[in-house]
């Protein structure tokens, strides 16, 4: 009978399973970046994911030649996503997600903008075109939303990160009622600022604040030295769906190097 009993609960999908997402700025590939070139921290970039173990990764900052770096070396993950241009140049916002964890039902990306289905648009004095790629996972028969993006980066730009996040919340008004969502991203805005409590108003969550075991420092920016400063600016947002096991400030180095200038965001969920 306990024999019987063992074999049926391996037959039933364990819905409680967790899931760890990451939130990853890799730094784009800057030909001034000395030291911290490329080429020069790409294998730690791939080890400091391997440590981590994540399903799903939000990446900002990437190019495709480090996203097929990715895949490559770590080919028990498939990724997509278009760049900010509208094609596979610059920027891309790449979604990276485990085979074996999770199954990909729909993709797509938008620009934040207003005109969102315009690639490459770019409003409200924005320096660069910045956009939200997106997929819909199903886990155990579970379905999900993964919301990935990379915000306006200058001080002068708060309008257009307070503009941007209307644009994302009122496309989760649009998806499928009763899926959960997940957002990752570089906001370039703190955490309890402006920007985030926009965010949150909408009825998102942010996963350090309600998570049940944080780790690593507040700060995420630390250009490359690993100290961060106090500010918050990488995230991992939730609905209510989610239960938040852990979200951890992930500051892996070796020698004193870092595969990038910020440090990667880990969140476990579950529902």
């Amino acid at each position: 009978m306990r024999i019987y009993l063992t074999l049926l609960l391996a037959l039933v999908p364990c819905l409680g399973q967790s899931l760890r997402v990451m939130s990853y700025n890799v730094r784009y590939p800057s030909k001034g970046d000395g030291p911290d070139l490329w080429d020069l921290r790409k294998d730690l970039f791939i080890e400091s994911i391997r440590k981590a173990k994540p399903d799903l990764i939000g990446t900002q900052e990437l190019f495709k030649l480090q996203g097929d770096y990715l895949v490559e070396k770590l080919p028990e993950f498939a990724w997509f996503g278009t760049s900010r241009r509208g094609n596979s140049e610059d920027e891309h916002m790449g979604v990276f997600y485990r085979k074996s964890a999770l199954r990909l039902k729909e993709q797509g990306q938008f620009w934040l903008s207003e005109t969102p289905s315009e690639p490459g648009s770019q409003s409200w004095g924005m320096s660069l075109p910045r956009m939200v790629t997106w997929g819909l996972f199903e886990k155990n028969g579970k379905q999900f939303y993964l919301l990935n993006t990379h915000y306006a980066h200058r001080r002068q730009d708060e309008e257009a990160r307070l503009k941007a996040a209307a644009v994302i919340v009122g496309k989760i008004k649009e998806l499928r009622p009763g899926i959960p969502v997940m957002v990752t991203g570089d906001f370039n805005a703190p955490a309890g600022g402006a920007v985030h409590q926009a965010m949150l108003a909408a009825g998102l969550r942010d996963s350090r604040a309600i998570a049940g075991k944080k780790l690593g420092p507040e700060g995420t920016f630390h250009g490359f030295k690993g100290k961060a400063g106090e500010a918050r600016i990488d995230w991992i947002l939730v609905s209510p769906q989610w239960k938040v096991k852990l979200n951890e400030t992930i500051t892996f180095e070796e020698g004193g190097r870092y595969p990038s200038d910020h440090f990667p965001v880990l969140a476990e969920v579950e529902r």
